[in-house]
């Protein structure tokens, strides 16, 4: 029996490429000081209605528990995380800077780069209303995206905003009501012929043609000096000229980091959402092959439309399988650890008790450490130790412990009572931890 459409399995192999992919969002995260966070794989379905409207209902895995309540697998981490914020806004430090590695589900057509489970990496700034907040997020993913190997030769961050686009719809004369309708059919422009879409706004009883020409004309710019100059011909530019403002800070801050390279502004990006209100952006390669490896943008309404008090916010999530795709293509995807740095091997079976000794002393430093788990010969344990891709093999003997290098064949006797230091002169590091010996702190 196999596996439900869209949903993977996870051997050793593919569950280590996972882990380390996980480690180095991690690890970003943290060096960006983002706290993690985790909330319900089980959310009530309200939760997402409220955000989306009653039509996400058919994206999403969701039914009725015994108790009756109708809930449903988390499509995302954005409500749940704006539910949380918002239960405890007034307790929290400003700016809130959290982050999530963690499963997500939506009910949909399983095809390349998109499955029905997924592992998503969250990051949002909570409590921050100005453009400092955007910048930092940027920098997040693209950092993230250079701790994997990828440069600005092969990834990019497509940079739009959804401010203006709302401005500009407004001054051209698309009523209030209309304005998200409008800015859904923008989002599927690149998919879409030119008479698809004017059908689409004359539906809506505005003048297709001439809107889409206007339309065309804004998702066409590329650069802040083409929007300033967009903006000072617009009649009803006074409101988008403070935009702009924001505009010149944000990529300001992002030359200050040297991160300009990455970025495409592109004002044919408005994500489908209709949460978003700010600046807006989505990462995709270079090539143009692919989905899009990430996206977001900035959310100030949805903390208080959730029930929480009125607080900006912005944030994005970065999805594992578009990811994975993008690094095999590149030759990024992460080194694969050994299953064991050190192998513990006997010369005889009476010396079995001194070798599990020692394997759990090097365990308690927390390094990976594996032996025979039955009685054969030494040339069949070390044959082990290189299947599993061991650096080095530690043979306890009658005469002593004896270390050999299994990637150069190197040998030298070590007295027991000073391997860990060796090990750890040799490269080892402590990649475990252990709740044991204090003595890790040194690693």
């Amino acid at each position: 029996m196999g596996t439900l459409p869209g949903f993977r399995q996870f051997f050793p192999q593919e569950c280590a490429l996972r882990d380390n992919i996980f480690d180095t969002w991690r690890r970003t995260a943290k060096a960006f000081a983002f706290q993690p966070y985790e909330a319900p794989t089980l959310e009530p379905l309200e939760l997402y209605i409220e955000k989306s409207g009653q039509e996400v209902v058919d994206q999403l895995f969701c039914f009725q528990d015994k108790g009756g309540r109708a809930i449903a697998l988390r499509p995302e981490l954005t409500p749940s995380l704006a539910a949380m914020v918002g239960a405890k806004a007034a307790a929290l430090k400003r700016p809130i800077k959290w982050f999530n590695v963690g499963e997500c589900y939506r009910y949909e057509r399983p095809q390349k780069g998109r499955l029905r489970a997924f592992y998503q990496f969250n990051a949002d700034i909570l409590g921050e209303a100005g453009p400092g907040a955007d910048a930092e997020l940027i920098a997040l993913m693209i950092t993230t995206f250079q701790n994997f190997g990828l440069t600005e030769q092969q990834v990019h961050i497509r940079l739009s905003d959804r401010t203006l686009w709302l401005q500009a719809l407004s001054s051209w004369g698309v009523p209030q009501e209309q304005l998200f309708a409008v800015l859904n059919i923008i989002d599927k422009r690149e998919r879409e012929a030119a008479q698809q879409v004017i059908a689409k706004l004359e539906a809506l009883h505005l003048e297709g043609e001439k809107l889409l020409q206007a339309i065309d004309h804004l998702s066409s710019l590329r650069s802040l000096q083409a929007i300033e100059a967009f903006l000072n011909t617009n009649k009803h530019h006074e409101p988008l000229i403070s935009r702009l403002e924001d505009w010149k800070v944000l990529m300001a801050q992002l030359e200050a980091m040297e991160l300009l390279p990455f970025i495409t502004i592109d004002l044919g990006i408005v994500r489908g959402l209709a949460y978003y209100t700010g600046f807006v952006y989505e990462a995709f390669e270079r090539s143009g092959q692919g989905r899009a490896l990430a996206g977001g943008g900035r959310y100030d309404t949805l903390v208080e439309k959730l029930g929480g008090p009125q607080l900006p916010a912005a944030g994005f999530a970065m999805g594992d399988v578009t990811l994975q795709d993008c690094l095999q293509a590149h030759n990024c995807l992460p080194a694969q650890a050994p299953q064991a740095a050190v192998f513990i091997a006997i010369t005889e079976e009476s010396l079995r008790p001194q070798a599990l000794r020692l394997t759990q002393q090097l365990r308690r430093h927390g390094l990976q450490v594996q032996g025979t788990l039955k009685p054969t010969s030494l040339n069949k344990q070390l044959e082990q130790a290189q299947h599993v891709g061991a650096h080095h093999a530690l043979t306890v003997s009658p005469e002593g412990l004896v270390a050999k290098d299994l990637r150069n064949g190197h040998s030298e006797v070590v007295k027991e009572d000073v391997v860990v230091e060796w090990l750890r002169a040799k490269g080892h590091s402590c990649p475990l931890g252990s709740p044991f010996d204090s003595d890790l702190l040194k690693c």
